[in-house]
This record gives structure tokens, C-alpha cells and sequence, in this order.
């Protein structure tokens, strides 16, 4: 959820629908963050102020959790990596945990082609959007990313349907 080097950052969980970035903290990991966590804060020159951010003021850095199994749309891919991974500048991923070894980096991104790849090896900056939170969430809305904005996938509709026979009749009644 989020990984061993984050933990003594202030943190929280993601939101469906949210954009984060990656960012990276002060502990030198790279991590998903809010924008709004990034902004920066007026810097005062006073001695006092000095002394504060020198002793401990509080960060207002938080990293933003993303459990296994989330889907996220990944922004900004850069070219070296859409090459070596045969990636898109945005791909859909759904947020892995590699590892459950506590003392390793295991947050990463599993893309559609079945390349994974660590949050430490990607660009400081790269927007990542929340689809869903739950791989039942992005089932439960009527329309799934396929890559191609406004085109369902039906896979995903069929097993749903198969599953749920409230789904089936509705489908059946368009």
C-alpha cells in the first residue's frame, strides 16, 4: 500500500477519481503524493522561521496509499521507458504490491501487457489518476477503460453479467 520507506511519512489513503503525482520524499523514496501536499508554502526570511524549518517544522509532505489491485490511469510515460516496456505515453495499470518483504520497494504498476514497474523508476512529476479504488468498483460502473475513451469492453461486461442478473436484464432491455 505504500511502501516500507514511507512509513515514517505522514500518509493517508487515495480517493476514487483523484490525481497524485509522483513525488519524490524526503526520506529520498519516490512515492504517490496530492498535488496540494506540493504546493509551495511562503517562505519567511525571519530568524525564527530559519530555525523552525532547520529544527523540525512540520512537512507537509503525506504520501497517499493505494492498495493492491487499484486501477489508475499513469500520465506522462516517458519515451525510454514506453520503449523498453512497450507502453503508451498513458497506459491504464492496476497498483501491485511485488513484495512482502517489509524491507524492500514493492509499489508498482502492472500495465495491460503484463509489464511491472517499480514507483522508483518512474519520473518524479508523472500524473497518475484513480480509476478505482477496487477491482469491484471498476466493475460496477457501466463503462471500462479499454484505452480507447467511450468503447466498452465487453469481457469485462459479459462476466459482469454473468455474474450479476440484475446487470443481465438490464443489458438486455437497450
Amino acid at each position: 500500500m505504500c511502501d516500507y520507506s514511507l512509513h515514517g511519512i505522514r500518509n493517508r489513503l487515495a480517493e476514487d477519481g483523484e490525481t497524485l503525482v509522483i513525488h519524490r520524499f524526503y526520506s529520498g523514496s519516490k512515492g504517490l503524493s496530492s498535488p496540494e501536499y506540493l504546493e509551495p508554502i511562503e517562505k519567511s526570511k525571519s530568524l525564527r522561521a530559519i530555525i523552525r524549518k532547520m529544527f523540525g517544522s512540520p512537512s507537509r509532505e503525506c504520501a497517499v496509499c493505494i492498495p493492491d489491485g487499484a486501477t489508475v490511469l499513469l500520465h506522462g510515460i516517458s519515451p525510454a521507458l514506453q520503449q523498453a516496456r512497450g507502453l503508451c505515453a498513458t497506459e491504464p495499470a492496476t497498483f501491485r504490491q511485488m513484495s512482502a518483504d517489509p524491507s524492500t520497494y514493492r509499489d508498482a504498476l502492472e500495465f495491460r501487457n503484463g509489464a511491472k514497474v517499480r514507483l522508483q523508476e518512474l519520473e518524479e512529476g508523472q500524473s497518475v489518476q484513480v480509476l478505482a479504488l477496487s477491482p469491484r468498483l471498476l466493475l460496477d460502473t457501466t463503462e471500462r477503460w479499454t484505452g480507447v475513451p467511450g468503447v466498452f469492453n465487453d469481457s469485462l461486461e459479459h462476466t459482469q453479467s454473468e455474474r450479476d442478473p440484475v446487470l443481465s436484464s438490464s443489458r438486455s432491455n437497450r
